[in-house]
């Protein structure tokens, strides 16, 4: 995966007034020595033969543990543009998000966005990406020319082939190794094309971040992702046969004979129960869920921010990580124990096991810095135990069942 490290630049310089050669500097928050830039290869024209100085005026924190950039960054020089278009929404994010959730249309323009891609020899793709920056420019001493900017295309596109190759051969690797008959599949099946789905959702994630989201961005995804390959089946049955499925599913939904799944009350209270605004969780998904929450306005409460120390954002990312990965898990055991792949549930727990191992490690962290007062600290590290403790026995029973 790149790297993507707008929400932890303050600011920085992009000087590209050596023709062939950006070179630059980037400072990060709470680090006082900057990543230092030498890269092959010319910025956009926008930015090309000039010395460009930027600074991010939205909130910035700390690179999360977990994230280790090199300060010397040689390599080649991506997209590198200040006049990239993109929507600018005019309300804050969460109005615009529930808004569309709504399926309203917020406002918004099109605004500049700052796009500065670069690849790393020990990084990889390292992505700066924002529209809330001011910037200074000076004049350029020397313009790119036709022959520059071709060149300087295929140098970019064949370095992200390069870096999307890596990517493919993740989703190659894993596909080999997963069976196709899953009637038979244990929970180490199941494990496997989760690793797949995740190196498939990488792959798109880059593609999407690389391409954006316009017509001609979807071919090219398609493409990359192998959806446009004419392997479908072809049988005229079996088409028309889909195709009335699709209609009558069409036809129910829009008539609304499509109901929602009813939990099964016999396992309320096991498998289920009914938070505060009606949603279905499980015990433990919740228990989870408000632990998190809690936390936060714990650290409010003190001052502090997720942004203020890297290992407490990293264990308030991780507790809310493990709420969401237990959800994915086991939320859907309310609507019928018999239908559920117990082996297929086994796997998602171990993989939300190591969120909460990371958080656990954060937690000592943040313990020896004193972040926390003590009766908080030993108040959360029991409860994490007993989450660890449950999810065990939750998914010895699974193993049982499968």
């Amino acid at each position: 995966m790149a790297y993507r490290i707008h929400d932890h630049v303050t600011h920085g310089e992009i000087d590209n007034r050596e023709r062939g050669r950006v070179t630059g500097k980037i400072w990060l928050h709470g680090n006082d020595a900057a990543l230092v830039l030498d890269l092959a290869g010319n910025a956009g024209a926008d930015i090309a033969g000039c010395l460009f100085t930027f600074r991010i005026t939205s909130d910035t924190f700390a690179l999360p543990k977990s994230h280790t950039l090199f300060p010397d960054q040689k390599g080649s020089a991506g997209d590198m543009t200040a006049s990239r278009k993109v929507r600018v929404p005019d309300v804050p994010f969460a109005e615009f998000y529930e808004r569309c959730k709504r399926g309203e249309k917020p406002p918004e323009h099109m605004g500049n966005s700052l796009y500065l891609e670069w690849y790393s020899q020990r990084n990889g793709r390292v992505v700066i990406e924002t529209t809330d920056f001011t910037s200074t420019i000076t004049e350029p001493e020397w313009t790119l020319t036709r022959e520059d900017e071709a060149e300087r295309g295929t140098q970019s596109a064949e370095e992200f082939a390069g870096f999307l190759g890596a990517l493919t051969g993740a989703v190659e690797q894993t596909k080999e190794k997963t069976p196709w008959d899953k009637e038979n599949w244990d929970e180490f099946d199941h494990e496997r094309m989760l690793r797949e789905n995740v190196a498939r959702i990488d792959k798109y994630s880059e593609l999407l971040d690389k391409y954006g989201d316009s017509d001609e961005a979807e071919k090219i995804i398609a493409k990359e992702m192998g959806w446009d390959r004419d392997d479908e089946n072809t049988d005229p049955a079996w088409i028309a046969e889909r195709d009335e499925m699709i209609r009558e599913m069409n036809e129910a939904t829009a008539s609304g004979e499509l109901e929602e799944p009813q939990p099964d009350p016999a396992t309320e209270g096991v498998d289920w129960i009914r938070a505060e605004n009606g949603d279905i969780r499980h015990p433990l998904q919740h228990r989870v869920f408000d632990g998190a929450i809690e936390l936060w306005h714990r650290v409010d409460k003190l001052g502090l921010g997720k942004s203020d120390d890297p290992d407490l954002s990293d264990l308030i990312s991780n507790y809310q990580i493990l709420g969401g990965k237990l959800a994915g898990a086991l939320n859907g055991l309310a609507q019928d124990r018999g239908m559920e792949d117990y082996s297929g549930i086994t796997a998602l727990m171990k993989r939300a096991l190591t969120f909460l191992h990371d958080a656990q490690a954060a937690l000592e962290k943040v313990v020896e810095k004193h972040l926390l007062p003590a009766e908080q600290s030993d108040g959360l590290r029991k409860e994490l135990f007993a989450v660890r403790e449950e999810m065990l026995r939750l998914m010895t029973g699974f193993r049982g069942l499968s």
